[in-house]
């Protein structure tokens, strides 16, 4: 195993095409970490992170954390590429959801590629809309913190140039991404977001050094804690793995069609039901939402503590805001429910029985032991609910175990992001994405991939969707 690994390595860099696509990635995702450090002018700087650091279980903690993802934590030092690729991800979500309930919009994705252009067009617009929108909220609550130097906040024309800085960033990153797509290899929006995700992981590694202890019994991190960690983070990776590429195959088969005396058709094959069919998209939905209960019963347990601490109302609120923060019983339920719910409404959006089922038979297939038509329908929306029950259970395992270790053992959230949530699942179907455009372009071309011999037999990588 590890032969062949160094030997796929090797024969990705013998082949100039595949090794100057490689290149240009690393070189792009170089370009967007040196505007990561290019800061935001205006911006108090060392308020701002020290504000972050005051908060590290609040509201504004979680809020940054979760736009972190997919800005590679550049909100809590406000650079120009704060609000990363987070708005265009958000128009590309509106408009796939406008697409399956707007009837204009999908007779024009079922148009081909010229109408599939011009929803990316209108998608690039909104992208612009929502960073105007995004930027100004954000710059108006770290203004609200008295972040923002005086002389420049009451000045219109530093908001605009702010504005216009945030926006001009995300245009850029996309713009990037769009290149990694075209001369790079991978997905590049998701390659962004990886990117900002792994950086991440020095700090973690930095952390796990500086508390690690094995001499003191009362240390916060001895052996036992360390081989904990270490064993967990591999067994939740290759869970991950495992459940991303997971299938329910069922069988097809094909009709047989007699031409003269020459017999067509009749071969078996499957329909693959991906078992995570979802993504992270679940995850995503549920940590926002669950985001917004802790935000605003810390706003109103702060404002009945200013007014009389000793009061019946302010020890109620102050209840419900520890309660439902990072961590707590009641928001891990809650979290736990929205995936549940949102990996079901992700699934009936996104995934038609009923099409599927026109389409296996004006193809001439049909499942063995179920008539075309309805039938095949409500049988394969059954499997779906099953299916999409054990994937929905598996996200909420990954969402809660950062929040479960982080709560018992008292391991930083930095370390325990890497064992689980939506950071670690969107690493995860990159890297696979990665992989398996790697080890086509070695084999189309007789080279030995990564899971194959020199005779190029050998279990194959299974194609793993990427995260957006």
């Amino acid at each position: 195993m590890l032969e062949n690994l160094v030997r796929g390595l090797a024969n990705t860099f013998r082949i100039p095409e595949l090794r100057n696509k490689i290149l240009f990635t690393l070189g792009m995702l170089a370009v967007f970490r040196i505007g990561h450090w290019i800061p935001l002018p205006g911006v108090n700087q060392e308020k701002l992170t020290e504000a972050f650091s005051k908060s590290s279980e609040g509201g504004l903690n979680q809020l940054a954390t979760f736009i972190s993802i997919f800005s590679g934590g550049a909100f809590t030092h406000s650079t120009i590429f704060g609000l990363g690729v987070l708005p265009y991800i958000s128009a590309s979500i509106i408009f796939q959801l406008l697409t399956t309930v707007s009837p204009a919009l999908k007779k024009l994705q079922e148009e081909g590629p010229t109408g599939r252009q011009r929803i990316m067009e209108w998608t690039r617009y909104a992208t612009i809309g929502l960073c105007v929108v995004q930027g100004y909220g954000w710059l108006q609550f770290i203004n609200q913190q008295n972040l923002i130097y005086d002389q420049w906040a009451a000045n219109p024309f530093w908001w605009v140039m702010a504005i216009t800085a945030l926006t001009a960033g995300t245009v850029f990153l996309m713009w990037l991404g769009e290149q990694i797509d075209k001369y790079g290899i991978g997905n590049g929006i998701s390659m962004i977001i990886m990117a900002g995700i792994l950086t991440q992981m020095p700090n973690a590694i930095m952390w796990i050094v500086k508390n690690f202890r094995p001499a003191d019994p009362s240390a916060q991190l001895g052996w036992l804690g360390l081989l904990s960690l270490i064993a967990g983070f591999f067994v939740v990776v290759a869970g991950a793995v495992l459940m991303t590429v997971a299938q329910r195959r069922i069988p097809v088969q094909q009709a047989k069609h007699t031409r003269g005396r020459k017999v067509f058709g009749g071969q078996k094959s499957y329909l693959p039901l991906r078992v995570n069919h979802s993504g992270v998209m679940p995850v995503i939905f549920a940590s926002s939402l669950m985001i917004f209960p802790s935000v605003i019963l810390g706003f109103v347990s702060n404002h009945f503590n200013s007014q009389d601490p000793s009061s019946a109302t302010s020890a109620i609120s102050g209840w419900f805001h520890d309660q439902f923060s990072h961590g707590q019983f009641p928001y891990i339920i809650g979290e736990v429910i929205l995936i549940y719910f949102f990996s079901y409404f992700w699934i009936t959006v996104q995934f038609n029985p009923e099409e599927m089922s026109k389409q296996l038979r004006e193809h001439g297939s049909f499942i063995p032991g179920l008539r075309p038509g309805p039938r095949t329908a409500e049988y394969l929306e059954a499997v779906m609910e099953r299916i999409t029950f054990v994937g929905a259970t598996f996200l909420a395992t990954i969402a809660v175990l950062p929040m479960i270790i982080s709560t018992s053992l008292g391991v930083d959230q930095m370390v325990t992001q890497f064992l689980g949530g939506t950071g670690l699942l969107i690493v995860v179907s990159v890297v696979l994405d990665v992989i398996q455009r790697v080890e086509a372009n070695l084999l189309m071309r007789n080279y030995a991939g990564f899971l194959t011999g020199d005779d190029g037999k050998g279990p194959r990588i299974q194609s793993a969707r990427a995260a957006y």
